[in-house]
């Protein structure tokens, strides 16, 4: 246990990066890093030389693949940073990321505003609590700078529903940021454009004076409710002290409630030491985060970090290089040492920690202790896995486990000769380790592994990972859709009986099941009602299993089964010829009958449907002349228009459409539109499939 007062523990800052794709994410970062000494060189991302971008493949398509952590110090005060993706394709890389962070910076592009990525990681946020600050990025590049910052708050209002601390004010009348108003400091700063970021303070301009009391005015009357005494001065006409009015905004970030908004060009080297700043003053520190969801004894419940006795921590990242396979750990109590075990309370195994490294993207730092509110990477680790509880004791406790969206994209792959097709199994677990989000299968029908992740570009990045870091050349066939399959029906007391006569003592087991649909979105649900001693609880676990193997192919055209509620009524069982493994066959034969006439009956009987994902579509950038046509692209395509927003001369198409139709749009987009216009596609949830589209299934 530590004190609350650890001065530790009060200067250590766990952030994380996160924006739409091409809003300036990693560039801001490339800068901070610049000016907290971490690099003496900044890369770019366009040049391919940005440190936090170190994959192969993010160096070639200049975009983030996977999170990034480094650890830079400032003000005195640690900061640790992982710089997520923007792309929805890595989505998961961002989910993962927030659950183990304190606070996080949402980097806006000033010309667009809140954009359709900008959307899903500020819900994702919001999920984990997560204070955050606003970075609106990108004002060089913008015509009207301070009426497009207005416009650009209004966005994040209105699309978001946050609640703003306005904290700065871009200087600029007509092309490109000049400078930066500081509302709490009421000063201006006018910056020369070099790396170093140096600034000259003035007057704040005549002609924003009038604006820049307005807005002063507004983030006052925001935070005075934050502090009584404080509040009472204020209204009472007495001025706030500098340091008062930066307590007061802290409190109210830190309340989840009120996010503090900063501008600048992290390219050209405007305002992002100011937002190192604001890193400092306002987000939290461990000691402000120290209240953490466990699940103990089967009941979620709410501990102090101070007051558990034990170490503990979890696995929140898993990465293979060439030297070690590395596993990414937030320690919340105690501390973890080299060479020493802790327990993997998921695993229920005693694991050693070899060595303990700080990264800064690929490079590492040996260290000789991890300590409480502290992010690092363990080398030795072998069961533990992304989601992992670690303790220093076997304990009965688990953290709060990460989320991740199922795969929705399928393609068929096979090894380029049959000695690498070990070598491909083996890259494929050591890729399916790292990312959550994809999922590999070997089809025995079709005799081809199947690969399933989150798109198109997903599945690319990582073909191309399997031939130029595992060197496995492999062929790939097209994209296929990952349908499900649930239940609409429910059907009581379905009998499935398994026998098998072999010469000796056989094989008999007889299960009685009732089937219902069970709330979409809630998966498999099993409730255990039996009587008597027919059966036993490991008799009940088998039944379990047998139906959760057997929804992994259902039974209108074998895709996996979701949101079915079973409830096992009873079973009969043979004193001699009932074996371990017979009431997982009798459960899998009362859901799936024997042989294909009975699969169809059972089919109808529990009303079997097809679903098909369906996908958010946002095409941004249409001109006026093409308007029209991209319409009609999208209701040719299945798809449902639900709003249309007229952008000065260019339109924004929000839709639904199935995942299906979605293959090549990017093709019919940029020839129908000359290029100009761009399109964005996330999951959004599964739907029923037309019968018209069953039977092109079926052929």
């Amino acid at each position: 246990m530590l004190e609350k007062n650890n001065d530790y523990l009060s200067k250590i800052r766990n952030i994380g990066i996160m924006a739409h794709i091409d809003a300036g994410k990693t560039t801001t970062t490339e800068r901070i890093l610049y000016h907290a000494g971490k690099i003496r060189k900044i890369g770019e991302v366009h040049t391919g030389e940005a440190q936090m971008d170190w994959m192969a493949q993010e160096k070639k398509r200049g975009i983030t693949i996977t999170s990034a952590a480094t650890t830079v110090f400032w003000q005195k005060h640690q900061i640790n940073i992982i710089d997520t993706p923007g792309h929805v394709d890595f989505t998961a890389e961002v989910e993962r990321s927030l659950r183990v962070l304190d606070g996080g910076i949402a980097v806006i592009d000033g010309k667009e505003g809140v954009e359709a990525q900008t959307e899903t990681v500020w819900n994702q946020a919001d999920k984990y609590q997560i204070p955050r600050l606003v970075f609106i990025n990108k004002m060089d590049d913008v015509d009207d700078v301070e009426n497009r910052f207005t416009a650009c708050c209004q966005s994040l209002e209105e699309r978001l529903y946050a609640k703003l601390l306005v904290c700065q004010f871009p200087i600029g009348e007509y092309q490109g940021i000049e400078g930066i108003i500081d509302l709490i400091e009421e000063k201006a700063y006018y910056f020369s454009g070099e790396r170093e970021e140096n600034y000259q303070t003035k007057e704040i301009p005549t002609r924003l004076r009038e604006k820049v009391q307005t807005y002063r005015q507004n983030l006052l009357e925001r935070i005075i409710s934050y502090d009584e005494k404080l509040g009472l001065k204020y209204l009472e006409g007495q001025s706030l002290t500098i340091q008062e009015i930066k307590n007061l905004i802290r409190k109210a970030v830190l309340s989840g409630e009120h996010f503090a908004v900063f501008c600048g060009s992290a390219y050209k080297h405007v305002g992002v030491k100011l937002l190192l700043d604001g890193v400092i003053d306002y987000l939290p520190s461990p000691l402000d985060s120290h209240q953490i969801t466990v699940l103990s004894n089967q009941e979620e419940k709410v501990i102090s970090t101070f007051d558990y006795p034990h170490s503990l921590a979890l696995a929140f990242k898993i990465m293979s290089f060439s030297f070690a396979k590395l596993t990414f750990i937030r320690v919340y109590c105690g501390k973890i040492s080299a060479n020493s075990y802790v327990y993997n309370i998921s695993k229920d195994k005693k694991e050693r920690v070899s060595r303990l490294v700080r990264m800064h993207a690929n490079k590492q730092e040996v260290v000789s202790e991890i300590k409480m509110g502290d992010i690092a990477a363990v080398i030795g680790l072998n069961y533990t896995k992304t989601g992992d509880t670690l303790c220093s004791e076997k304990e009965d406790i688990l953290l709060e486990q990460i989320s991740f969206t199922e795969p929705v994209i399928s393609l068929a792959i096979e090894s380029e000769s049959t000695q690498d097709q070990n070598k491909l199994i083996k890259s494929l677990q050591t890729l399916g380790e790292e990312d959550p989000t994809f999922i590999h299968h070997y089809n025995k029908e079709t005799r081809q592994t199947i690969i399933s992740g989150m798109g198109e570009l997903h599945l690319e990045v990582l073909v191309e990972r399997l031939k130029s870091e595992f060197g496995v050349e492999v062929k790939v066939g097209k994209p296929q859709v990952s349908y499900r399959e649930t239940i609409t029906k429910k059907k009581e007391n379905v009998e499935g009986e398994y026998i098998k006569q072999t010469g000796g003592s056989g094989h008999y087991a007889k299960v009685e099941i009732t089937f219902e649909p069970n709330e979409r979105g809630k998966g498999f649900e099993f409730i255990d009602i039996k009587s008597g001693q027919e059966m036993s609880n490991k008799d009940a676990e088998e039944v379990k299993k047998g139906l959760e193997e057997a929804m992994l192919s259902g039974l209108l055209l074998g895709y996996p089964l979701l949101d079915m509620k079973v409830t096992l009524i009873g079973g009969k069982r043979h004193p001699v010829d009932t074996k371990p493994g017979d009431f997982k066959m009798a459960a899998i034969s009362a859901f799936r009958g024997n042989g294909i006439e009975e699969r169809k009956k059972k089919a109808q009987d529990l009303g079997v449907i097809l679903l098909e994902p369906i996908m958010k579509l946002e095409v941004s950038n249409v001109p006026e002349e093409y308007y029209g046509v991209v319409l009609a692209s999208i209701t040719q395509k299945r798809g449902t228009v639900e709003s249309i927003e007229k952008k000065k001369e260019t339109y924004l198409l929000k839709a639904q459409i199935p995942l299906a139709e979605t293959f090549g749009y990017s093709t019919i987009l940029r020839s129908s539109t000359q290029g100009r216009a761009t399109h964005y596609l996330q999951f959004s949830h599964y739907q029923e499939v037309p019968p018209y589209v069953i039977e092109k299934l079926e052929e």
